[in-house]
Parts: C-alpha cells; sequence; structure tokens
C-alpha cells in the first residue's frame, strides 16, 4: 500500500513538473504570437499605404519634371512640325518602376501613335535625336563646359529637301544656345549655305590623305599646312 502511495506521488510529481514545464512553453507561444500578430500589423499598415505612397511619389515627379517635360515636349514638337511640316506631337509618358523614375517619349501623328524610330523613314528619330542632345547641353554650366556639338549625318534619313529646314533649325537653336556645331552630311552644299557659318568640303588626296577646300567662310590652311581653296579658285 505505501509502494503504491509512493509511486501515485511520484506519478503527480512528474505530472506537475510536466505541467510547469508546459505552461512555461504555452506561454513563450503565446509571447511569440503576440509579436508576428504585431509584425502582421505592422506589415500589413505598410501595405495599406503603399498605393497612396505611389500616388504621393508620382505627384512629386510631376512636381519635379512636369514642367521640365512640357516645355522638352513644346519644344520637340516644334522641331518636328517645323521641319516636316505635318502635324506631329511629342508626347512623354512617366512610369516609377523598383522606385525609379522612367520616362518615355512617345510620337502622335494626326492624333494616331508613330513608331519614333522608323515614324516618316526614320526622319522623326533624327530630329528628336538631335533636339534631345541640345537639351541636355543647354543644362550644362557654360562656365565649366564647352558647348560644342558634332552631327555626324544626323540628317541621313531626311529627304534632301527636308536638311535645309533641319540645318536651319539647329543653327538658330545653336546661336540662341551658345553652342558651336559642328555638322558633317553627305547632302549637297547648298543644303546648308543659307544657315553655316563656315562650310568645308573633304576631298580625297593622294599626297596628304584629304583636302579640305573651304567653300564658305574665311580661309585657313589644310592638313597638310597650305592655304586652303577659296570658292571661285
Amino acid at each position: 500500500m505505501r509502494e503504491d502511495l509512493a509511486k501515485l506521488r511520484a506519478e503527480v510529481d512528474g505530472l506537475a513538473s510536466l505541467a510547469g514545464r508546459l505552461e512555461g512553453r504555452a506561454e513563450g507561444l503565446v509571447s511569440a504570437h503576440a509579436r508576428a500578430r504585431r509584425e502582421l500589423t505592422g506589415l500589413t499598415d505598410f501595405l495599406d499605404l503603399a498605393p497612396a505612397a505611389q500616388d504621393r511619389l508620382d505627384e512629386l515627379s510631376r512636381e519635379l519634371f512636369g514642367e521640365i517635360m512640357e516645355e522638352v515636349e513644346a519644344n520637340l514638337t516644334h522641331a518636328v512640325r517645323e521641319i516636316l511640316g505635318q502635324h506631329r506631337t511629342v508626347r512623354h509618358r512617366r512610369e516609377i518602376k523598383n522606385g525609379k523614375l522612367f520616362i518615355c517619349l512617345e510620337m502622335e501623328n494626326d492624333g494616331q501613335a508613330e513608331d519614333i524610330l522608323t515614324g516618316q523613314g526614320g526622319s522623326v528619330c533624327n530630329i528628336l535625336s538631335v533636339g534631345l542632345r541640345l537639351i541636355g547641353l543647354a543644362q550644362l554650366d557654360p562656365v565649366k563646359h564647352q558647348r560644342f556639338l558634332v552631327l555626324d549625318e544626323q540628317d541621313c534619313w531626311l529627304r534632301p529637301e527636308l536638311v535645309p529646314r533641319f540645318a536651319k533649325l539647329i543653327a538658330a537653336i545653336g546661336d540662341s544656345l551658345g553652342l558651336q556645331v559642328l555638322y558633317i552630311s553627305h547632302h549637297g552644299v547648298d543644303a546648308f549655305a543659307a544657315s553655316a557659318g563656315k562650310i568645308f568640303q573633304l576631298t580625297p588626296d593622294r599626297e596628304n590623305g584629304v583636302r579640305i577646300t573651304v567653300l564658305q567662310g574665311q580661309g585657313g590652311q589644310d592638313l597638310a599646312g597650305q592655304p586652303l581653296d577659296e570658292p571661285g579658285q
């Protein structure tokens, strides 16, 4: 009888010890659950704020870049219409991806979307490319940077009859921005006579490799140190 009683007491003590351990684990799990609930609530609140934060970010981007891009749109639209003589309009579209602002240019021709790369046989791309370079150079501090632009066959996709308009517009913008522009082209000299300050013709030369002839502007020396040919000589 005594042995049975001792055994029961030992079992009770064991159960009490187990209950204590289980109670401790339960308290730990309750605390962990409470922490998880708090973290979940915080994440939920953050996710609830995400749309509002995105809207605010977009609003800030419009405030920061809207006025600038509207001016860019107006300038590029003017250039395209001035050269191509058609009712095209440059639009920009802003996107925010991975926290970064992306600006895409788009073209409308009489209200219809037009591929910038292939529009008017590539002429649209020619014009916008030069326009963006001029806009970029206009942002440079003239004290720190020499405003100099090289255009290498930038009129390659333009129809010959449009080249004079293109050259005239570039010359006008260059003058207004204080830019020095070196324009390289395979089109005829007549296309640039009304807008270029100086026109040089490069001709292969067996002795010197290349000979430069002044067709318009002041004289100088060729690559071999010889006087450049003047018009009419």
